[in-house]
């Protein structure tokens, strides 16, 4: 139905975190990532209590926002260029299904300003709002 998240962005595993886009307009994007605990940074993020780190739950935004505008007219690859209003209100862990959200709000030249959203099992987990360079 959609295409593969691997031919809309660059990245790729060990640093890919959508395995799968749910729904996709013109103005937003719904993607998830199953947490599987097997992921590299757990060994680290914390040894027995393994716990999501929330620089790379942001990252899962940022690229969810990258498949959303990937194949725009004036596209090319995205840089973020601000990170702001970031909550984090849960934790991820092994066994989570991440179910983000990104919205594009508004567009002026080469820049994106997005808002997202991840939930597991319906309850937020992180809430940001981030801008968008095309370079």
């Amino acid at each position: 139905m959609y295409p593969a998240i691997t031919q809309l962005i660059p990245q790729r595993p060990p640093f890919l975190f959508v395995d799968k886009i749910i729904d996709r307009s013109e103005k937003s994007i719904k993607t998830t990532l199953k947490i599987t605990g097997d992921e590299d940074f757990f060994k680290g993020h914390f040894p027995g209590n393994p716990v999501m780190p929330g620089v790379l739950l942001q990252e899962a935004l940022f690229q969810s926002g990258a498949a959303l505008m990937a194949g725009r007219e004036g596209g090319g690859l995205g840089v973020v260029t601000r990170v702001q209003n970031a909550k984090f209100k849960n934790m991820v862990r092994p066994g989570d299904l991440l179910e983000m959200e990104v919205e594009l709000t508004d567009s002026i030249s080469n820049a994106h300003f997005m808002k997202g959203t991840t939930k597991v099992l319906g309850k937020t987990v992180l809430v940001i709002e981030f801008a968008v360079a095309s370079i």
